[in-house]
């Protein structure tokens, strides 16, 4: 396991001579993922803090995915300071790295990493990952996103902000201890068993994972546990979905050019955490762009382009077109004009389960549009007569059934810190109803 090395010394008076001892080297290893066993599937039950849900773990979960932004090398330092932190603390855990990030920091950690070529398995974290942490701003968050697009049951998503913006980032990384003891040990209670966990089914569950891990669950974290009321929040964001059609209906399975994880545009389509743009691009005319709502004819839009977004998209490019600001816990679907011809075409909010579609007129003057999701441009374009098709994701089946949507761990307000969460994020990032010339706190 470990290699021996000889050390020689030069002694100026005596001579030279040599020792050879064991010493401990770091385990700069990368591995396959597929090693890894199965995911957790964690449940969500609803709690007395409102619309949020209490995140319930059958068993402590283990593989931790992480997702840095690039190019930042303080993130880079944060996150082996979190990885050593987790796998010290937490010894059932391994640590999961986008193949990039694992060829940058695995020499710099004590133990092996675990990774896999994207482009070649776009499912293996699908299968595998329990939580996804991510380091960075709303960029990463939605990177992260992009790599669960064809993902019913996405990971818990406990985020740190240390990008530019961070709206969406929910803790400081100072918090990172506390934050991660609050997620792993959400669902645990007394004797390791909370009472969600009652049950033959859970017991099985429990015990299967016991087996394979040996005695490293909660009942090893000793002085952790966050009793059985105190479940981690979890705030379901949802999202769209999104399907290119070609003129005579049949899906285009292109796949999107820099995130070939995401899958193809097939019938049952891509999900979509922020927005779905189409836009006139690089093309000096008005695009012409039919629009169907609920399946009846609504306008013919002559545009820059138009984007149909979810509440947490709605502070992002749809809020810069004009778009309302809408809370992420209201069930709703924007559709933003960008630079409508018309001054009487205005941003529309509908129900979230409002199918919306975009059809390119033959009265188009350019070749096609561009299509984006969630800032990523598609490889196909959309031409004259095609589609692009716009419909919900169903996430709650039943009471405490939940399935679908980006659960994201959302901190607790003390008193002192009421001026944070998404309240805050309004007055503090976007300096909302600020009156102009006035000196800002």
């Amino acid at each position: 396991m470990f290699r021996t090395q000889a050390i020689r010394f030069k002694l100026p008076k005596w001579g030279q001579w040599t020792r050879n001892f064991s010493i401990s080297v770091r385990r700069d290893e990368i591995r396959d993922i597929e090693s890894l066993p199965q995911r957790l599937l964690p449940g969500y039950q609803e709690s007395h803090e409102g619309d949020l849900l209490s995140l319930q773990w059958p068993t402590p979960p283990r593989n931790i995915f992480i997702v840095k932004k690039d190019f930042a090398p303080s993130v880079t330092e944060a996150l082996v300071e979190f990885a050593n932190h987790v796998t010290s603390t937490y010894p059932s855990t391994t640590i999961v790295l986008e193949p990039k990030t694992a060829e940058e920091v695995h020499s710099s950690l004590p133990f092996p990493v675990y990774s896999t070529q994207l482009d070649k398995k776009p499912s293996a974290l699908h299968d595998k990952v329990d939580l996804t942490v991510t380091l960075g701003g709303d960029g990463t968050i939605l990177r992260a996103s992009s790599l669960f697009a064809t993902c019913n049951n996405v990971p818990p998503v406990l985020s740190f902000g240390m990008g530019t913006l961070g709206f969406l980032s929910e803790w400081k990384f100072a918090e990172y201890k506390r934050a991660f003891r609050e997620v792993y040990m959400s669902g645990a209670g007394v004797g390791d068993r909370a009472p969600v966990l009652e049950g033959p089914q859970a017991t099985l569950a429990e015990d299967e994972a016991e087996t394979q891990m040996g005695p490293t669950g909660w009942s090893s974290v000793r002085g952790k546990s966050m009793g059985t009321t105190r479940g981690a929040r979890i705030l379901m964001r949802n999202r769209l979905k999104v399907g290119l059609f070609t003129t005579d209906g049949k899906p285009v399975g292109e796949r999107l050019e820099s995130v070939p994880s995401q899958g193809t545009l097939g019938s049952q389509g891509t999900y979509v955490m922020n927005e779905v743009l189409i836009h006139r691009g690089k093309e000096p005319h008005l695009a012409v762009v039919e629009v169907f709502v609920g399946g009846r004819f609504l306008t013919e839009a002559v545009a820059d382009g138009i984007i149909i977004s979810t509440p947490t998209g709605s502070t992002a490019y749809s809020l810069s077109s004009g778009g309302s600001i809408v809370h992420p816990l209201v069930p709703s679907v924007l559709l933003t004009p960008i630079c409508a011809r018309s001054l009487s075409f205005r941003p529309l909010v509908l129900p979230s389960s409002t199918p919306i579609t975009l059809r390119l007129s033959e009265k188009n003057r350019g070749r096609e549009l561009e299509v984006s999701i969630d800032g990523v441009n598609l490889g196909q374009g959309m031409a004259v007569g095609m589609e692009a098709r716009v419909w919900n994701e169903v996430m709650r089946h039943g009471k405490n059934n939940w399935s679908g949507g980006v659960p994201s761990v959302m901190r607790r307000i003390m008193g002192e810190e009421a001026h944070e969460g998404w309240v805050g994020g309004l007055n503090g990032l976007l300096k909302f109803n600020y009156p102009f010339g006035e000196e800002q706190p």
